[in-house]
């Protein structure tokens, strides 16, 4: 495309890098949260890993049964680690892939149009825009040919908004997609400080609600856990009647009750081996 009917130069290669220099790339930063710490915390909240970690294992050390409750505790983290292991991976290739997607745009700089990735844009860039394109920075229109965005992402409106450098209406925003046209635009704004950056910023600290499923769900296991506790009492009074062993039946009674609720973790095996040779 020639840029000769433009009169546009764009910036040169030192202003670019003063620019950088002085205002930053264009990359929307937010506070990510600790997997490690947000793997742990779900870890601990789980009912079966409570019960397992905090009773079962307990019973094992009272008892003397020391090797039982050392494997019961070996199981639960070596099971653990694998579940964190597992999740931080998919992060992690969920991260290259955005990396790897990242999408490119055209800016006019030296007077030649060059195309690069949207996080080295600079304020002051004179950015191209086309038909098709999401926009990836703020900025002011300096020319424009038919030039209409679908602002559907900021502003709610379904319909395209058309825009002209002689309008009211003569600003290009991060995140929009242009519908018809061209137009170039002189960057004001960019990474956190767009529009749309603005306003993930503002709802970052939004704690996160749980969906409809999560709740049934959450729901489900709190009846099943009080289901999973009131027949570990009646198998505890049972067995304890039937035996006088109090430790033998608060094991047996413990496995039944465990058996009730979700399975993530066969870090129970301890318990369901010691009832199968008689212990």
């Amino acid at each position: 495309m020639s840029i000769k009917k433009f009169d546009i130069q764009g910036l040169s290669n030192k202003q670019v890098i003063e620019s950088r220099s002085k205002y930053g790339s264009n990359i929307t930063k937010f506070e990510k949260p600790n997997i490690i710490l947000e793997s742990l915390k779900k870890f601990l909240q789980d009912p079966l890993i409570i019960i397992l970690l905090l009773v079962s294992s307990s019973i094992y050390f009272i008892t003397g049964k020391t090797a039982d409750g050392i494997f019961l505790l070996f199981a639960i983290l070596f099971v653990s680690l694998i579940s964190l292991y597992q999740d931080t991976r998919s992060r992690n290739a969920l991260e290259k892939l955005k990396a790897y997607s990242k999408p490119k745009c055209k800016v006019i700089r030296n007077g030649i149009i060059t195309e690069i990735k949207t996080e080295e844009i600079v304020i002051g860039d004179s950015l191209l825009v086309e038909e098709g394109i999401v926009i990836s920075a703020d900025g002011w229109i300096v020319y424009s040919n038919d030039f209409s965005v679908n602002e559907a992402i900021l502003t709610g409106e379904s319909f395209p908004v058309h825009k002209d450098k002689t309008q009211n209406n003569n600003q290009i925003f991060q995140g929009t997609t242009v519908t018809s046209g061209m137009a170039i635009a002189t960057i004001s704004a960019i990474g956190i400080q767009t529009k749309l950056g603005k306003i993930g910023k503002s709802i970052e600290g939004i704690a996160e609600e749980k969906t409809a499923l999560e709740l049934k769900l959450n729901s489900f296991v709190q009846k099943m856990a009080l289901i999973g506790l009131v027949v570990f009492l009646i198998v505890l009074a049972l067995n304890y009647i039937k035996s006088q062993n109090v430790i033998d039946s608060l094991l047996k009674a413990l496995t039944l009750a465990l058996s009730i609720l979700p399975e993530k973790f066969p870090s129970h095996l301890p318990l369901l081996w010691q009832l199968e040779h008689g212990e």
